[in-house]
């Protein structure tokens, strides 16, 4: 049974899944979005919704931002009625969304100046491990704000890494993961494509490559959507996109060249050319199959 109150504010599909996860576990959660059917679905499982980050600051000892990028993060953390004006001394805020290193960096001396705790924690594994609490979590921050979080989190997230003290260094990590789950599915939905172009059965690909040196996570996770014709958004095409983009200014920044994420990108930028954007990230088969006239499942 949780004994803190969270807040998490955002409540797609990851937040979703860690909201419904810890009222599981008897956790008193509290949440706010934008979108009235996200809140009301959150209402039905038990949560208690907020009119704004501000409100649900005031009663949480541990508050969970699941937004999509640094601007939706700047609003609901320092805007007029953001998390930062209410947050207890005590509390700690976590930044759970993929986020630019800087940006993270800058909120972490911010909130420090404030007095105010934050850690820098990006996840990773999909809406169903966040519902079942076996996502992984990327933590950067201070030893005591990981300490007065550490129930929630462990509760949260099965797989917890510590990358440092350093707040931005759990975003650079979250970045060069994203880098290959973007590279691994862009390459899968185009072999996949390649397989139907060939006339093989995609089934038979699909498996064939799942036990076979050229499987990945993200063909094995992605590739069943496809052949079963479910593009409903569970990590949205342009979620990825904005991810990679990320990643590669991070690379220039650091005179790094990261020519295959690079590559990688144009397929989702692609697929959202061809307006399929906000459909879920296997629709990148799309933007192989569309322009050539290859039939999807």
């Amino acid at each position: 049974m949780g004994t803190v109150a969270v807040g998490v504010v955002g409540i797609g599909a990851m937040g979703m899944g860690i909201a419904r996860n810890l009222l599981a576990r008897g956790y008193a959660v509290h949440v706010r979005d934008i979108r009235a059917e996200a809140e009301a679905e959150a209402r039905a499982a038990g949560a208690v919704v907020h009119p704004s980050p501000v409100s649900l600051a005031r009663e949480c000892g541990v508050v969970m931002t699941v937004v999509v990028n640094d601007a939706q993060t700047e609003e609901v953390v320092f805007g007029a009625d953001g998390v930062a004006e209410t947050l207890a001394r005590d509390a700690v805020l976590v930044l759970n969304s993929t986020l630019s290193p800087a940006f993270v960096a800058a909120a972490a001396e911010r909130l420090t100046a404030r007095g105010l705790a934050m850690l820098d924690a990006p996840i990773s594994g999909g809406p169903a491990r966040a519902r079942d609490g076996t996502m992984s979590m990327m933590i950067a921050g201070p030893a005591a704000a990981r300490d007065r979080a550490g129930a929630v989190l462990a509760d949260a997230a099965a797989k917890r890494f510590v990358i440092g003290e350093r707040p931005g260094d759990g975003a650079r990590m979250k970045l060069v993961n994203n880098m290959l789950a973007g590279v691994n599915l862009a390459a899968g939905c185009e072999a996949m494509a390649l397989a139907l172009r060939l006339g093989l059965d995609p089934q038979i690909a699909h498996d064939v490559i799942n036990a076979s040196s050229g499987g990945s996570w993200m063909f094995a996770d992605r590739m069943p959507r496809v052949l079963a014709g479910d593009y409903a958004t569970k990590a949205a095409v342009h979620i990825l996109a904005k991810d990679l983009g990320l990643l590669l200014e991070t690379a220039a920044e650091n005179d790094f060249p990261a020519p295959i994420a690079a590559v990688a990108r144009q397929a989702y930028l692609a697929t959202m050319a061809l307006g399929h954007g906000d459909e879920d990230d296997s629709a990148v088969i799309k933007s192989y199959a569309q322009p050539a006239g290859i039939a999807l499942p």
